[in-house]
């Protein structure tokens, strides 16, 4: 069973930003993994302190309501995806990539990057 120290030595991303003179200064922090479970601090080192301390009330309350518990996942990535796609698709991309001298593999590779920007070299 997933217990309070099961999750507590779980690796969730920690969000840290300064707060501007408007917020009142210091430090924010937050898990955006755990719906509202965010702190401050007046530095950084108490900021993580306290969004600790409040993970360990976020997870306790959901522990205790038989809520789920989202856990982070691991950005072990293997480069391979396997999809599905309309024939219709795959013909116009197969002919796409034999008309520009290309694998089919990096034509879609190429499209992929362009699509989110990312540097195409």
């Amino acid at each position: 069973m997933k217990d309070l120290k099961y999750y507590m030595n779980l690796n969730y991303e920690i969000k840290i930003r300064q707060l501007t003179e408007e917020e009142g200064g210091g430090w924010f922090a937050e898990i955006p993994l755990l719906p509202g479970c965010m702190s401050d601090g007046e530095t950084v080192e108490e900021a993580i302190t306290n969004i600790n301390d409040a993970k360990k009330c976020w997870i306790e309350t959901c522990l205790k309501l038989g809520r789920d518990i989202p856990e982070p996942t691991t950005d072990d990535f293997s480069g391979q995806l396997r999809l599905r796609m309309p024939k219709s698709l795959h013909k116009a991309l197969s002919e796409r990539a034999k008309a520009e001298n290309v694998s089919l593999n990096q034509l879609i590779i190429y499209q992929l990057a362009r699509g989110v920007g990312h540097p195409i070299k």
